[in-house]
């Protein structure tokens, strides 16, 4: 027997790297969530853009609604422009896949300046990227 043939695996390097696996599904939408976050303490409204689907709908915490992507992100920069605007953060508390692993619900809580609720968030994903397509804000307290 050659020395290779008996020479023992090595697990140093298990698993193997794999440059091709993708993200499971919740994974993704959790770090597009803390993507979002970081744009939104940034006062970055233009690069949230690409996270809405163009007839996106949001309620805000107020009960307000805002319809399409554009207004939304209009809306993200009066905000920001607004004195003393203080961030808020979107905490995903759970996240779930349909069956087809095309649509996903996210629910989670949400806090800022001095206030706090819940939200719901509904993700498509499209052309390989998870987008919303529509957000409900509850303001809890």
């Amino acid at each position: 027997m050659s020395s290779s043939a008996s020479a023992p695996i090595s697990t140093s390097a298990w698993p193997p790297s794999r440059p091709d696996r993708v993200t499971a599904p919740e994974d993704a939408i959790r770090a597009r969530r803390r993507l979002t976050n970081k744009l939104i303490a940034a006062k970055d409204a233009t690069r949230l853009r690409p996270f809405f689907v163009a007839d996106a709908r949001l309620i805000a915490g107020d009960g307000g609604l805002i319809l399409g992507a554009d207004a939304i992100v209009e809306a993200f920069a009066a905000q920001f422009r607004e004195p003393g605007f203080v961030a808020y953060v979107r905490t995903p508390e759970a996240v779930a896949i349909d069956e087809t692993g095309d649509r996903a619900a996210e629910t989670g809580h949400w806090t800022g300046a001095g206030v706090a609720g819940a939200y719901m968030a509904a993700w498509r994903k499209v052309t390989g990227q998870w987008v919303i397509e529509s957000e409900l804000f509850v303001t809890l307290g």
